[in-house]
């Protein structure tokens, strides 16, 4: 049975996301969905229910497509689609679910589903499962590419081994900068940095997804354990900063942002920053450090310039999969 979510289950999900789910992260959940402001998106999330039960949620808001309408995975969360029930891995759990998603969306209306699955690098257990069924149930993915490094077991040294000749010399002549890096402690800090992003992606005609105002109040309360920004500097002078998310010590520290000053790229401040982020990560325990997709336009275009430099760095690749269904 399927039920639209509305703010009396507010508790009732973020447990089920957070304690009882396969493959739910905090980006699914209420606390982090509910950043944004009325009004930015047509909420049409659902639970699916056995019984009293939760089996399933789905972050995903209505949207329109060419004068239809469709059902997306939350597109204020990097990953939407079905969060499943550890204890509902089941076949005969897992079409019940598929059967009443596509049930509700022809009977709505909808002239499509889209479903942006949790990757595999970020679930705490694999539903791959759900991927065989989805495909019976008359969805085709397409997929974006990611880049990560695995860092259980590693060492730094091995990690530097791992680096391209080209970057071990650059990452070489930023050391003799005498750069350094560390965790901003300020607000003024975390906005010289998003001054840093913004004028980057201007560069592409882009604005960073979130504003500044959101990442304060992420800092300051909504994902005060989560979110983290960091800086290099040069002569007390930030020349480029970052801003990631704690998926959870041992598992995943995502990179969301990285940006560099354009004016001092002599300095080698990419290389330096990437680098120092990899090793902090490793310091702190975490299993994998993810530096986010290289990809546009759901993953037709690959950014090559972008995936070659992070190649660089010894990174492997991993894929989110997007499940898409034409329901008429």
């Amino acid at each position: 049975m399927i039920q639209i979510y509305n703010d009396d289950y507010r508790d009732a999900w973020d447990d089920f996301v957070l304690n009882r789910s396969c493959n739910g992260t905090f980006e699914q959940t209420r606390k982090f969905l509910d950043y944004h402001p009325a009004g930015r998106f047509r909420d049409n999330s659902l639970l699916f229910l056995k019984g009293q039960t939760v089996m399933a949620v789905m972050p995903a808001h209505i949207a329109e497509e060419n004068g239809r309408k469709v059902l997306l995975s939350h597109e204020g969360s990097t990953f939407g689609g079905i969060v499943l029930g550890q204890a509902f891995k089941k076949i005969a759990d897992m079409e019940a679910v598929l059967e009443d998603l596509t049930a509700y969306a022809g009977e709505d209306g909808f002239a499509g589903v889209d479903l942006k699955m949790t990757s595999e690098l970020y679930a705490r257990e694999p539903v791959e499962g759900m991927d065989y069924f989805l495909q019976q149930y008359g969805f085709y993915d397409t997929k974006e590419l990611g880049f990560y490094i695995h860092l259980e077991g590693n060492s730094p040294e091995r990690i530097l081994d791992s680096f391209s000749a080209s970057r071990r010399r650059d990452l070489r002549k930023a050391w003799k900068n005498a750069m350094v890096f560390r965790e901003l402690g300020s607000e003024e800090e975390i906005g010289e940095f998003y001054g840093i992003l913004e004028t980057n992606m201007r560069k592409f005609s882009a604005r960073p997804v979130h504003t500044l105002e959101e990442l304060l109040e992420f800092k300051r309360e909504r994902l005060r354990d989560i979110v983290h920004f960091c800086g290099g500097f040069y002569e007390g002078q930030m020349v480029a900063g970052g801003m990631g998310f704690d998926f959870g010590k041992g598992k995943v520290f995502h990179v969301q942002y990285l940006a560099s000053d354009q004016g001092r790229l002599e300095l080698f401040p990419n290389e330096f920053l990437y680098h120092s982020m990899i090793i902090d990560a490793w310091e702190k325990g975490y299993g994998n450090i993810s530096f986010g997709t290289s990809t546009l336009d759901r993953g037709r275009v690959l950014n090559r310039s972008l995936a070659l430099f992070k190649s660089g760095f010894g990174m492997d690749m991993y894929v989110n999969r997007t499940y898409h269904k034409k329901m008429v």
